[in-house]
Order: C-alpha cells, then structure tokens, then sequence
C-alpha cells in the first residue's frame, strides 16, 4: 500500500482547506505523470498562485505525497466493511483487507504512478514508513486489539501483528500483477485474493 509522509511544510492531506489543490495535482499526475506535473500546473489548475503553493510543499514530489497520502487512505478506509451483528472482528478484517487491495488495482493513480513513476513508492517499501502506512497501522491495531478482545485473532502483541499483516497485504498491493495472469482463471487477480483471504484466516485466526 504505497504510504507517503505528510510534507513538512505544514501541508495535510486531509484539510478542507487542500483538497482543490491536491484534487488539482490528482488530474495533472493522471494526464502526465509526476515528473512531467509543475507547481504551475498545479496552481493553474487549482486557480491559485504559485507562491501560495510554496508556501505549504517546497516541491511537486511533496506535494504528490500529501496527494497519495489522502487516496490512500480514502482507499483503505473506503474498503472496511461495515460492523454487523455476530460477525467476528476477524471476518471485518479479513474482508476489508482483501477489498483494499481489489481497490488498490483498480484506482487511477496508483495504477499511473505504477506504470510512470513507481520510484516514488521505493523508499516507503525498503526504507522506512510514511503517514499513510502509520494511519493504516494504527487501525488494524485497533481492529485486531478487538478481535483479541472477542476471541475471533489470536493473541498476540497488536502492533506486532498490524505490522506483519501490513507487509504481507502491500506485498500483493504491489506486485499482484506481476504474477497474476487473466488468460487463466486459476491464476486471475481475483484466484490470488482468494489466497489472501486464506493466508490472512489462517495468519489470524487462534
């Protein structure tokens, strides 16, 4: 799941404040990809100037990050099914998780920056967490906390768990492509998240 950190300019992905500027970066990095967008792209399109845009993100990568750092998360939150009564919090999870990643696939930019500029997504997958990864952590913590307290995960430390869940779910984000082939059904996309909604049962299941 592809996280970038907030930028450190105060800029967030989630302020109203944002959101036509980041919409803006959104529909410059699908028509061009990111290292073709400008900040004058961008104020352009988001009918601002460009000193507004330095003023919060020093650069368009910072501004792209803030930009994935929203998706990705809508994503990811967007795909939790709802609570139903007598439904194990593992089958929430499980569930949820297996939509994330259908999700992912099918979402425009995280299929423009794979295709165009899937360096971005580098540092986040060998050197260290961003924002979006610590939002998405702190949630299967919480969930799996929950499924601990009505016995459907097995005991274990939560954020151990959350972490371990995370790297095998990003593994299939990410490079589910590169293995599935929808010439055969048995080894469509949709063959291999069956396989995940087994290994996560049996990964979290006591």
């Amino acid at each position: 799941m592809a996280p970038i950190r907030h930028n450190a300019s105060g800029g967030s992905s989630g302020g109203s404040d944002n959101d036509a500027v980041l919409d803006a970066v959104r529909d410059c990095v699908l028509a061009v990809g990111v290292r073709r967008t400008t900040l004058t792209d961008v104020a352009r399109r988001a009918g601002v100037s460009r000193m507004t845009l330095y003023r919060r993100w020093p650069d368009v990568r910072t501004l792209v990050g803030d930009l994935m750092t929203r998706e990705w998360v809508k994503v990811a939150t967007g795909a939790m099914p709802e609570r139903r009564p007598g439904v194990p919090t593992r089958e929430v999870i499980t569930e949820g998780l297996v939509a994330a990643v259908r999700a992912f696939g099918a979402h425009p930019l995280f299929r423009k920056i794979l295709d165009v500029d899937p360096e971005l997504l580098l540092p986040y997958v060998l050197d260290r967490r961003g924002a979006s990864q610590e939002a998405l952590l702190d949630m299967l913590a919480a969930a799996l906390h929950e499924g601990h307290a009505d016995g459907s995960v097995r005991a274990g430390h939560p954020v151990r768990q959350a972490r371990s869940v995370l790297l095998i779910v990003q593994s299939f984000t990410l490079s589910l492509r590169t293995m599935a082939d929808e010439d055969d059904p048995e080894l469509a996309a949709e063959a291999f998240l069956g396989e995940l909604h087994g290994i996560l049962e049996r990964t979290l299941t006591p």
